[in-house]
């Protein structure tokens, strides 16, 4: 693996756990999230979203996977006070939530969509390959972005990750 591969970690209610430079220097500094600014699920329905460019329907999809996913983790952790806050929480802040929540069909949970370009303010648009890979024993999801080697897609993601979140001054 280059190591310019951005790299992010998530619990069973997707909530980041760690995330490694590369994936900061991606996706904007995920040390800066605060409180539910960290839970994916609610950057997707409620809150500033990504970097990420999706068209509309990818984003639906995004977005039931998700639910279908979180019914599953509530469904294995009954009694996790942290869980319920968090689904209640998103219930009072986002109808489309509970609209999916409702029709959602855990049996029907795709994985997140594999193909995925990032707009980064630096370097542009980033095509990349993203796959999730789920620890079952310990209920986490690891993220793993990476670009065809020799492309420019590599180029700008091996660019994005040494510029990362700096601004540059003009003098």
């Amino acid at each position: 693996m280059p190591r310019h591969t951005p790299v992010v970690v998530y619990d069973a209610a997707w909530n980041l756990l760690i995330a490694n430079d590369s994936y900061d220097a991606l996706m904007g500094q995920t040390t800066t999230w605060q409180g539910r600014e960290r839970n994916a699920v609610w950057r997707n329905f409620v809150g500033p979203g990504s970097r990420a460019v999706a068209t509309p329907a990818e984003t639906e999809a995004l977005r039931a996977g998700l639910v279908a996913d979180l019914r599953l983790t509530a469904a294995r952790y009954p009694g996790d006070q942290r869980l319920r806050r968090l689904l209640d929480d998103l219930r009072a802040a986002s109808p489309r939530f509970v609209d999916l929540w409702e029709s959602a069909d855990p049996s029907q949970h795709h994985e997140p969509e594999r193909h995925k370009i990032i707009d980064h303010p630096a370097v542009g648009p980033v095509a990349l390959d993203c796959d999730t890979l789920t620890v079952a024993v310990e209920d986490l999801r690891i993220m793993v972005y990476t670009a065809e080697l020799g492309t420019e897609d590599a180029e700008r993601l091996a660019l994005a990750t040494v510029v990362g979140n700096q601004t540059l001054e003009e003098r």
